[in-house]
């Protein structure tokens, strides 16, 4: 009798984690989805849409309180609030669209906080990076170094706001490149550093 009860128990546990496996890959598979579509649609039309981003993150709240409960559901909305912070900023300041906002949202949502800020340090490396090919590739660099150079001589300086405001609006730097593409391969980059 007992050893058919302890058979039975460590079934329930087999069949509780591979439950949890279940769930853990769907997450990572929304979250494939959901990248590559919004990279997809920002390299083509320059938009990332509500439709894919909000459907992502509803997918992430119940992947997540399925998978841990309460603690998956508070995660998930940590994660989610994470990821809009942390680009909250460069969105205020015209470098990022809402976009590219939402679509770390989503990720924090799929995958948690930690994750978002990892996902969002790698998207802001690569995204220097790329945004520094352009401008070399567009013979832009030295310019836009001067002007940033500028900018800041005037800032530290303590007057003329307005006009380092001028000269850095001179610079378009969303334009640069759409940031769906930094976004997801800084979301690649995390996701492969939470295997190490």
């Amino acid at each position: 009798m007992a050893s058919w009860f302890g058979s039975m128990m460590w079934d329930v546990k087999y069949a509780e984690s591979r439950w949890w496996l279940v769930l853990a890959v769907l997450a990572d598979l929304v979250l494939l989805i959901l990248i590559m579509t919004c990279l997809i649609t920002d390299l083509r039309e320059r938009k990332i849409y509500n439709k894919v981003v909000f459907p992502a993150v509803a997918a992430g709240i119940v992947l997540n309180t399925a998978q841990l409960g309460l603690p998956g559901l508070r995660t998930s909305i940590a994660g989610f609030i994470t990821g809009i912070l942390i680009f909250l900023v460069p969105f205020a300041l015209g470098g990022l669209g809402a976009g590219d906002v939402k679509l770390l949202g989503a990720v924090g949502a799929l995958k948690g906080p930690l994750f978002a800020v990892y996902a969002a340090l790698a998207a802001a490396l690569i995204g220097g990076v790329l945004a520094l090919l352009v401008l070399l590739w567009q013979c832009k660099l030295l310019s836009t170094l001067k002007r940033l150079g500028m900018a800041m001589f005037i800032l530290l300086r303590g007057g003329g706001g307005s006009m380092a405001q001028l000269l850095l609006e001179r610079t378009p730097y969303s334009s640069l490149i759409p940031y769906g593409l930094p976004i997801f391969l800084g979301t690649i980059a995390a996701y492969l550093y939470s295997f190490c």
